[in-house]
């Protein structure tokens, strides 16, 4: 089988599609196969050319752990270059920070989520770019979770925030290079965009096939298994309920002091019935976060045939059952979630109150089965338009 080749690694073949002085977003993901920045590369290849570096949420270096905690801006000692933060007094390039550079070269690793915001960042980069005249060149990379199945609701505009911009679903299944591309349909955005596609790369590899080494694109997101995992255990950051933050594997664990896990495991795997995903039984002990130093009783949510399951309709259920499991103490969150100041963090993460409502209600999966399938026909026959790679 041949090498996937990343956008990165064919710059050189490109070069005459990188305008002038540039400006490079990325973290610490953005690396080749055989572990070279992006931001090096571009180094030793533009020189001086090389003017400014930005970062996204959690940071050019991919250190900071939580939903606003914002980094600052800063001199690199090792590039001589400013890095400016896009999450931090702004989440979008200013005018200033655009200044001085015709081409933003775009080199971030997505997981394949919605509320995942480096695809609000990407949106906020080509408006803003749109208004600068600067290029963007998109610099591909894998979608982790294969690029084949689009699972969960589509976004309703009334629950637009920075963790879902867009009309899309929970699981797009879109690179990053195809929903620049996506959005610029979309937005009718004039942005001249270049994206330098993957080679040898088809919708059905996830990560894991490729044959790259996993780097965290953010903190929390430790393995491939993660990213699965997380497109139906993220709408717990807007519970009382952990989503493992502060163990080794966050967002595959879910729990809450007052669950006992053996009988609770066995309760949702005999109701779920389906064997693309297990519940298993799991006890952990946050180091930080929700219920720091206090044991949890939970389970870890396995995506056993990869090529399957719905972890969105996964992780909805088992939030419908945690509530039937410790009923009063169970809380949607009510603090402020991704700037948003008014309405609950589950309606912005889920883009929608409808799956909440669900939730409330303790309705059947075929309700929940109609919310996911909303709108999702036109959405598909959009997507269909900017596809890069064939299955």
């Amino acid at each position: 089988m041949k090498k996937v080749l990343l956008g990165s690694e064919q710059i050189t073949d490109f070069i005459k599609e990188i305008h002038g002085d540039v400006g490079l977003l990325c973290h610490s993901a953005s690396v080749t196969r055989d572990l070279q920045h992006t931001a090096v590369i571009l180094k030793n290849l533009l020189g001086e050319r090389l003017k400014k570096l930005f970062g996204p949420q959690h940071g050019f270096v991919t250190d900071v752990q939580d939903n606003m905690v914002e980094t600052e801006d800063f001199h690199h000692p090792y590039f001589n270059l400013p890095v400016h933060s896009l999450y931090g007094e702004t989440r979008t390039p200013t005018k200033k920070m655009l200044q001085g550079i015709d081409t933003l070269i775009i080199d971030l690793q997505d997981v394949g989520t919605r509320v995942y915001t480096y695809i609000q960042t990407l949106s906020h980069c080509l408006h803003a770019c749109e208004s600068s005249s600067v290029k963007v060149i998109i610099l591909d990379r894998p979608n982790p979770i294969g690029g084949v199945n689009v699972q969960g609701n589509v976004l309703d505009i009334n629950f637009k925030s920075f963790v879902g911009l867009h009309e899309v679903p929970q699981r797009h299944g879109m690179t990053m290079g195809e929903m620049a591309s996506w959005i610029k349909q979309k937005c009718q955005l004039k942005t001249e965009l270049k994206i330098i596609p993957l080679k040898n790369y088809s919708r059905q590899m996830d990560y894991q096939a490729t044959g790259l080494n996993w780097i965290n694109p953010s903190p929390n997101l430790s393995t491939n298994e993660s990213a699965y995992s997380f497109v139906g255990t993220v709408l717990f950051e807007g519970t009382n309920i952990s989503e493992g933050r502060g163990t080794t594997r966050a967002l595959e664990l879910v729990g809450h002091p007052d669950i006992e896990p053996f009988s609770f495991s066995e309760r949702l795997n005999k109701l779920w019935r389906d064997e693309t995903i297990y519940f298993r039984p799991q006890v952990f002990l946050p180091t930080f976060h929700k219920f720091k130093d206090t044991p949890c009783g939970g389970v870890q949510l396995h995506v056993v045939d990869k090529n399957k399951a719905n972890p969105w309709l996964a992780g909805q259920f088992l939030c419908r059952e945690i509530k039937r499991e410790i009923n009063q103490k169970f809380e949607w969150n009510k603090k402020p979630y991704e700037y948003e100041f008014k309405g609950l963090a589950i309606d912005f993460i889920n883009g929608t109150d409808n799956v909440r409502k669900w939730v409330d209600s303790s309705d059947d999966l075929s309700r929940l089965i109609e919310i996911e399938n909303d709108g999702m026909s036109e959405f598909l026959k959009e997507r269909k338009e900017v596809l890069l790679y064939k299955d």
